[in-house]
C-alpha cells in the first residue's frame, strides 16, 4: 500500500511539472506594446517632478522573431507574400490584428486620424510601404465563425480604411531579431511611429491635431 502511495505521489509531481512547463512556454510571437504620452507637462511636487495632463497613444501587437531566416520580406513580385500569408496586406506583426488606440487626434501627411481605436495593417511593396488605419473590428481570440471581426489581416477589405500614409524606408546598421514597433524622435507635439525588423526601418512622422 505504501508503495502505491509513493507511485501516486511521484505521478502527481510529474503531471504538475508538465502542466507548469506547458503554462510557462512562451508563444512563438510574444505580445508587445508601444506607448507614449503627449500633451501634458512636468510639474513640481514635494518629492520631485510628475507628468500631468498627458494623453496616451498605444499600439498592441505580436512580435514575430527572425530565428535565422535570411530573407524575411522577399524580393520582386514576391515581396511581402510570405509575411502576408495569404492575406491581402500584412497584419504588422503576428497572431491578432495589430491595434492602435489614441486619446489625441493625430495628423499624418496633413490627414487627421481622429481619437479612437483602429486596426493597423501595412501594404508591403518593395521600396514602398503603406501604413493603413482601419475601422475593421479585431478578434481577441481566433474564432472562425466570427465573420464581423478579423483575425490578423485575413478578410481585410479597404472599404473600412480611415487613413493611408506612405512610410519612409531605411536600412538599420544592425539586425533587429524581434519585430518591434516604437515611438521615436518624440517632441512635445509629435514624433515618428517606427517599425523595425531585421535591417529594415519603416517610419512615418505625425503631429498632434486639434
Amino acid at each position: 500500500m505504501r508503495r502505491h502511495s509513493w507511485l501516486w505521489a511521484i505521478g502527481m509531481v510529474v503531471v504538475v511539472g508538465i502542466l507548469a512547463f506547458a503554462q510557462a512556454r512562451k508563444p512563438a510571437s510574444p505580445p508587445g506594446t508601444a506607448a507614449t504620452q503627449l500633451g501634458g507637462k512636468y510639474v513640481q511636487v514635494k518629492d520631485g517632478q510628475t507628468y500631468q495632463g498627458g494623453s496616451w497613444i498605444e499600439v498592441t501587437y505580436s512580435r514575430p522573431i527572425k530565428r535565422g531566416r535570411e530573407i524575411l520580406f522577399g524580393t520582386g513580385a514576391d515581396y511581402g507574400k510570405t509575411l502576408n500569408d495569404g492575406a491581402p496586406v500584412w497584419r504588422a506583426g503576428a497572431n491578432q490584428t495589430t491595434r492602435l488606440k489614441t486619446e489625441l487626434p493625430l495628423v499624418f501627411e496633413g490627414k487627421t486620424l481622429p481619437v479612437g481605436e483602429y486596426s493597423v495593417f501595412v501594404d508591403l511593396k518593395e521600396n514602398a510601404w503603406t501604413l493603413i488605419f482601419s475601422n475593421l473590428a479585431a478578434q481577441e481570440k481566433y474564432d472562425p465563425n466570427n465573420k464581423t471581426a478579423l483575425w490578423g489581416a485575413y478578410g481585410y477589405t479597404p472599404d473600412k480604411d480611415v487613413l493611408r500614409v506612405t512610410m519612409k524606408l531605411d536600412n538599420l546598421p544592425f539586425s533587429m531579431e524581434e519585430f518591434t514597433i516604437a515611438f521615436i524622435d518624440m517632441v512635445a507635439d509629435g514624433g515618428k511611429l517606427a517599425m523595425m525588423w531585421d535591417k529594415t526601418l519603416a517610419t512615418v512622422p505625425f503631429k498632434v491635431g486639434s
